[in-house]
């Protein structure tokens, strides 16, 4: 049996016991309803349990190390009008240097004049040494059917060498500082037709949308969750996604106008969620619901 085959064995184990979990939640007495609302919010659901257990089986062949591998290959290649590789990209470990770049960004680029995140960063190398397009590339950067943008298995490719190591986006710069603060701001700020903001799903522990547990990304306990196994290959699609498509995703249903693609309000965002989560380890590239 090849290993893809294998896989998509273990998948569908995977998702019969989350199914099953479901539907022995569903089934469960009426009494359980009458537990209090911090008894029921202070532990996880039954699905959301049996989805770690499932997590863990799949982390250790995981699909998005078929990513990782394109990423390498683009990375190392000569592409693009200028017919040059990446290896002279630097993400501010050094030219051609990826291992712990992935933890330490958003950061400030001097070449660039601006705070950027890893995939931000890629697609900025992607334009200035081979000689692509910025306009071409945000016409489908998220992965759909069974398109994968290069960027995004580029980015799983440099995540995946910081795997094991603490996040530490820097704070050092002024620049990145006022990214801080920005996206602070972005990620409180209320609109829209539902009067949403991102605090008004993540800025308290114990919520939960229907089967779905959301981590209070203002704690420092919980702020890890925001890049934890980000990017991320998601089974409900079979798709490889980074941070960038969750948090355009986020304002999408907030019913917001979605961000450009690699704009500077995302890169900002994510140095808010970054520095909250700065300490812990980062495990991803990893799996996701």
């Amino acid at each position: 049996m090849t290993s893809i085959k294998l896989r998509a064995v273990v998948a569908l184990f995977g998702l019969a016991l989350v199914c099953a979990a479901q539907a022995q939640q569903a089934a469960a007495p009426k009494k359980a309803a009458t537990q209090t609302k911090k008894a029921a919010n202070s532990s996880p659901s039954a699905i959301a349990a049996e989805f770690e257990k499932f997590r863990d089986i799949m982390e250790d062949a995981s699909p998005a190390e078929l990513f990782e591998a394109k990423g390498e290959e683009l990375w190392k290649m000569k592409r693009g009008p200028k017919n040059a590789s990446l290896e002279q990209c630097d993400l501010g470990q050094g030219r051609g240097v990826v291992k712990g770049a992935y933890v330490r960004m958003p950061r400030y680029f001097a070449d660039a004049d601006q705070v950027m995140d890893a995939e931000r960063r890629i697609v900025y190398c992607m334009v200035t040494l081979q000689g692509f397009k910025e306009a071409d590339l945000a016409k489908k950067p998220f992965s759909s059917g069974s398109h994968t943008p290069d960027p995004v298995s580029l980015v799983t490719y440099v995540a995946a060498n910081s795997r094991g190591m603490k996040i530490a986006v820097p704070q050092k710069h002024p620049r990145e500082r006022e990214a801080f603060n920005v996206g602070k701001e972005i990620f409180n700020y209320r609109a829209g037709p539902w009067d949403f903001s991102c605090d008004t799903c993540h800025g308290e522990s114990g919520l939960r949308i229907r089967t779905q547990d959301l981590p209070n990304l203002t704690s420092k306990k919980e702020a890890i969750a925001a890049f934890q196994s980000w990017p991320g290959y998601r089974m409900t699609g079979g798709l490889m996604h980074s941070l960038q498509w969750r948090l355009n995703d986020c304002f999408r249903q907030q019913r917001f106008p979605e961000p450009g693609y690699v704009s500077e309000t995302i890169s900002d965002l994510m140095t808010y969620l970054g520095v909250n989560a700065n300490g812990h380890v980062y495990k991803g590239p990893g799996i996701k619901r």
